[in-house]
């Protein structure tokens, strides 16, 4: 016989029990308690949001579609992980849902780079505003170490911002960074 078992054959033949529960009052303020402090941090949290994207109103809405007759290429499938400010990848873009992270597909093409999002605005950047395209580590939202994510670097409207997206594909990487360095080519030599 286990050490446990000895024990609760003892309490057992001594006739004792558990202590029951007799303090439910306390338990249910308690629990209230969390509840009430869970439901204000979140709430915090969603007008820290809606704060963030009044401040950034100023930004105007990319387009969603490419221009009728685009030449955009196949799509590849990934996640869009965030729109940032150009070179603080912290500084998450709320405005005109850009800061959404969703499934996606991106493709690229000589009009630009469209990228299709679930549950999201898509977003057509125009091949006239589109500055670099990089391999990175991460940015807001999504972190994968090494070089795993793809930012795209390009103008909106007077700013600057940078795009994260994540191909499933460890091979569509070179494929979308070769896409977008033949559009850039493109366009300084065209």
């Amino acid at each position: 016989m286990t050490t446990a078992g000895a024990a609760h054959a003892v309490t057992a033949a001594a006739g004792q029990h558990s202590a029951p529960v007799t303090h439910w009052g306390g338990r249910i303020l308690l629990t209230l308690v969390v509840l009430a402090v869970l439901s204000g941090i979140y709430w915090l949290m969603w007008r820290g949001w809606k704060n963030r994207a009044a401040r950034q109103a100023d930004l105007p809405a990319p387009p969603s579609a490419a221009p009728e007759g685009s030449d955009l290429g196949d799509a590849v499938e990934g996640v869009y992980a965030s729109t940032t400010a150009h070179g603080d990848w912290l500084d998450r873009i709320a405005a005109h849902g850009l800061g959404v992270r969703s499934n996606a597909w991106v493709r690229v093409g000589r009009s630009g780079v469209l990228f299709e999002r679930e549950a999201a605005p898509d977003v057509f950047v125009p091949a006239e505003d589109v500055q670099a395209v990089q391999s990175a580590p991460g940015i807001a939202g999504k972190v994968t170490g090494g070089e795993g994510l793809i930012v795209l670097t390009w103008r909106l409207g007077e700013r600057v911002v940078d795009t994260g997206f994540q191909p499933r594909a460890k091979s569509d990487r070179a494929r979308l960074i070769d896409g977008v360095d033949a559009l850039l080519t493109e366009r300084t030599n065209g």
